[in-house]
């Protein structure tokens, strides 16, 4: 059977962390209704990463391996979302830093008709662990202002949690032109440009150890990820976007009700 909802887990040389972050997940969605499935992209990594997915024991829910070659996180997670074939999608990051359990608020969220449900550490209901330095937390809030040139609405467009109606999803990941770090703004002003007013939702985050990410040799090709989403986005007739009528919910992809959705 078609799955109701696939997650994307983008993962590069996430041997050491992969293992731990899988088993959170699969027992974060084991208490949704059956139907869940996980894609593991593997990034271009040089490590067992891919083995370690090949090895997953079967379950009740199933994780299943796609090879990109690509290297990049915005890459990784495009490959994944047009390789999804489910009416609800969404990725986390192989380190599960945002606690699963927000899966369900999120499911409950796009059956009840939203297109886009996002992760927030900004939202004042979010219990936030962060042990980055202050250069990182000073450059990071930079980054946030530059952002809002392209999604003014959103106040936390890097959360490593985002969900969407599967057909909205794969239609911005299509068109995608950034492969990095900063591609979470490109996909989220698509779907924004395809009809979707993004929700935030609180989380619980947790700094991590061992994130890819550096401030010194990411941020400079991160800001020039966000001008060349400026300029794609620019340079495309709005209408070229708006192929579709409407994006509605898909009542096939509720095997059993979720229940009431309650968001702090």
């Amino acid at each position: 059977m078609r799955p109701w909802l696939e997650i994307v887990i983008p993962a590069r040389n996430e041997e050491r962390r992969l293992p731990a972050g899988l088993a959170e997940l699969s027992a974060a969605v084991a208490t949704l209704p059956s139907g869940v499935a996980v894609l593991v992209v593997d990034s271009a990594s040089d490590d067992r990463t891919g083995d370690i997915v090949r090895a997953w024991p079967a379950g009740e829910v199933p994780v299943r391996l796609l090879r990109c070659d690509r290297p990049g996180k915005g890459a990784a997670v495009r490959a994944g979302l047009l390789a999804t074939s489910a009416p609800y999608v969404g990725f986390c990051d192989a380190d599960m830093a945002t606690d699963p359990a927000a899966i369900a608020v999120a499911a409950r969220l796009l059956q009840a008709g939203n297109l886009v449900v996002l992760g927030s550490r900004s939202h004042p209901g979010s219990d936030v662990e962060d042990r980055h330095t202050v250069v990182r937390r000073a450059g990071a809030a930079v980054f946030r202002a530059a952002t809002r040139v392209l999604v003014p609405d959103v106040a936390d467009t890097q959360c490593g949690f985002k969900f969407f109606h599967g057909e909205i999803a794969r239609a911005a990941a299509a068109r995608l032109q950034v492969t990095g770090f900063g591609f979470d703004v490109e996909l989220i002003a698509r779907c924004v440009r395809l009809g979707a007013t993004p929700v935030e939702i609180p989380v619980r985050w947790r700094d991590v150890s061992g994130s890819t990410f550096s401030v010194w040799r990411h941020s400079a090709s991160s800001f020039a990820e966000l001008a060349l989403a400026w300029r794609a986005l620019r340079s495309e007739p709005a209408a070229a976007e708006l192929d579709s009528a409407g994006w509605t919910a898909d009542s096939s992809a509720t095997p059993v009700a979720l229940g009431r959705t309650e968001v702090p």
